[in-house]
């Protein structure tokens, strides 16, 4: 049983180069460079302009990791010629952001500012509205701190106050009534 996914070769646009070596997987753009390791389950293959992944044998988990590393080199691909952003939005009163440097300041109504390292590779932009931008080349690491960030202060459903994704809805509550 083969991963569907999996089965769907990667395209390498132009300017894109993949190389592949044991266990590993290079890819080099305008962008950037990124590299992952492969596992045994799979074998990586560039034929022409694509990228071929195939599974080892016929085992369950090795149709999992087809599917996943399929999908992982297709990422890759896309971050060197395109890349990757999140958009994060500030809602609350004397909510801020704004980047000093390699750091990130956020003051969220607690009595300290919380101050984020910016990870080397992304590029961190604020903007007047409370709108914050993470970009890179690397999807997992633009996840990983967009979601370090919001959940600084998560938003919350009874005025929306805090960090939220911007394509993100937020389901509001109704809040108590005084009772006579």
């Amino acid at each position: 049983m083969a991963s569907k996914i999996g089965k769907v070769p990667v395209a390498i646009p132009a300017g894109v180069t993949v190389t592949t070596a044991t266990n590993l997987v290079t890819v080099k753009g305008p962008k950037g460079e990124l590299k992952q390791h492969v596992n045994d389950l799979v074998t990586v293959e560039v034929k022409g302009s694509e990228v071929i992944v195939t599974p080892a044998n016929e085992s369950k988990s090795a149709s999992a990791a087809h599917g996943l590393y399929r999908n992982l080199i297709h990422n890759m691909v896309q971050g060197v010629t395109a890349g990757f952003s999140k958009s994060l939005i500030i809602t609350g009163v004397g909510y801020r952001a704004e980047v000093k440097g390699k750091e990130l300041v956020l003051n969220l109504g607690y009595s300290n500012d919380f101050i984020a390292i910016i990870p080397e590779g992304l590029t961190v932009t604020v903007d007047q509205n409370g709108k914050v931008t993470i970009a890179g080349i690397d999807k997992q690491q633009v996840g990983q701190f967009s979601a370090e960030i919001r959940s600084l202060r998560g938003p919350e459903p009874y005025k929306g106050k805090g960090i939220r994704y911007e394509n993100e809805v937020i389901r509001r509550k109704v809040g108590k009534t005084g009772v006579k």
